[in-house]
Parts: C-alpha cells; sequence; structure tokens
C-alpha cells in the first residue's frame, strides 16, 4: 500500500466534487416492513449520480469510496435510520479497497462516532467491475468478521456471475433490474429467476429483486420466493431523507419455509 492511500485511510480526502445521498427502501413482503435503505449517491442539489460518477477515476476512486461511507453514515444517523429498525445499505468499489483491514478504519471511525451498529451495515459490490476473486474474497470475509452483510449488486449482469457465487457466498445477491423488467410477461426471465431463487435457497444466500416497476413484476416475483424486494412501485430514493413505502395491494403467496 502506498503513502497515499495509507493518507486515504486515515482521512477519506481527496475527491473534492461536492455530493450527498438519496435513500430508497429495500422492502420484506414477508412481514411489510422496511428490510434496508440503500444510500445512493446524488448531487449537492439532487443532481443524479451520473452527474458525480463522472468525475471518478483512478486518482481519486479510493478517496470517494471513502468518502461514501462517511457521508452515507452520517446521514443515516441523522436521520435515526438504525432506530427504526432497517439497515444501511453502502455500495463500495472492491478494488478501491487495498486493505480491509486498514481501508475500514475510517468506516468504523464513523460508525463510532454517530453511535451506528455494526450490525446495521450492508456492503453492495457491483460485479460489473473487474476484481481479482482472492481479493474479493478477502474483503467479504473481512467485513463478516466485523458483523457487516455484504451483497452482490447487479447479479447477472457483469462479468463473473454464477462463478463469482459458487466461491463465496455473501449473505444476498441482488438480481439485475434487466432480469426484473416484465418478468410477469417473459417466460424465460421468470425461469431463469426462478433457478437463480433454488441455487441461492440451497446455499443458504437471500435473493432481492431491484428496479421493480409494476404490479405484474412484483407479484409475479412473489410468486417464485422473492421476498426483498425494491424499486419506484414501492418508494422512489428520497434526497436526504428516508421516504415513506406504498405498499403494493396485490395478491401474497406464503413464504416458503
Amino acid at each position: 500500500m502506498s503513502a497515499e492511500e495509507c493518507a486515504g485511510c486515515r482521512g477519506g480526502d481527496g475527491f473534492e466534487t461536492p455530493f450527498t445521498m438519496a435513500f430508497q427502501p429495500i422492502v420484506d413482503m414477508r412481514t411489510r416492513s422496511v428490510f434496508a435503505y440503500e444510500a445512493l449517491v446524488r448531487g449537492p442539489q439532487g443532481q443524479g449520480a451520473p452527474s458525480i460518477l463522472e468525475k471518478v477515476d483512478t486518482t481519486n476512486r479510493y478517496a470517494f469510496d471513502q468518502g461514501c461511507r462517511v457521508k452515507a453514515i452520517d446521514l443515516a444517523s441523522r436521520l435515526d435510520l438504525a432506530e427504526q429498525g432497517g439497515l444501511l445499505s453502502i455500495n463500495f468499489l472492491p478494488n478501491a479497497v487495498y486493505d480491509p483491514a486498514a481501508c475500514i478504519r475510517l468506516t468504523l471511525a464513523t460508525a463510532r462516532r454517530n453511535h451506528f451498529p455494526l450490525d446495521r451495515l450492508l456492503f453492495e459490490f457491483t460485479e460489473s467491475e473487474r476484481v481479482e476473486h482472492d481479493h474479493l474474497g478477502r474483503i467479504i470475509k473481512a467485513y463478516k468478521a466485523l458483523g457487516f452483510r455484504t451483497a452482490i449488486d447487479d447479479f447477472g449482469a457483469g462479468y463473473s456471475g454464477l462463478t463469482l457465487l459458487a466461491k463465496f457466498q455473501p449473505d444476498i445477491v441482488k438480481l439485475d433490474m434487466e432480469l426484473i423488467r416484465d418478468i410477469d410477461t417473459d417466460r424465460v426471465k421468470r425461469l431463469l429467476v426462478g433457478g437463480m431463487v433454488g441455487v441461492c435457497r440451497e446455499i443458504g444466500v437471500e435473493v432481492l429483486a431491484e428496479g421493480i416497476e409494476t404490479l405484474g413484476e412484483h407479484q409475479a416475483l412473489l410468486d417464485l420466493g422473492v421476498w426483498l424486494q425494491q424499486g419506484f412501485l414501492m418508494a422512489k430514493p428520497g434526497f436526504e431523507h428516508l421516504p415513506p413505502v406504498a405498499w403494493p395491494s396485490v395478491r401474497r403467496v406464503a413464504a416458503a419455509a
């Protein structure tokens, strides 16, 4: 690890573009409760994530990753997120974690400063970013040892797919929204998602569907046993606040044992 990277661990400075967070609920339809709120990057006046992400490159990626963790925990604490019973889901960049034990120090210090419980933190990484599997495995192992939960984001859209899941198992896989779109009218998508749900159930990994926009998609996923759901149907992201959930009023099926 270079001196520059170590300095980033200690301070998290170096990303000059101001940003903040919006929060989108992830709901558990078994209990009709909020399972987590995902922290999503936004500009200071609510600009979309691309306006910030386009400023991230190899020279400031590390500082951006550290800054996102601090901003998410600070805002979630101010909003009493943990007291409401949900998790805080934070997206992280595996290639910005040089050493899991060292690079987590600022996250831990921020959680302690805010009295934010470590077991209320969920870290999502996307498989669309090329990353060395052994390195990712070390991160997941270190995070689980600290009491964090982990999730593969955009599952089914990236480089590794099932190979990644076979090598190590996170707590959750988030199905890519392209698999979810029109799943109620697409037999192939239903078969693929149903197969993923069966495999994940056997290995003890929860499945989460994101990008749900219609009642039909919502019901089709319930029928397949996907209880963790996220999307505009339930709630759009709330800029610096926790938005209320609009609970879908459709037929429900009994949760699988």
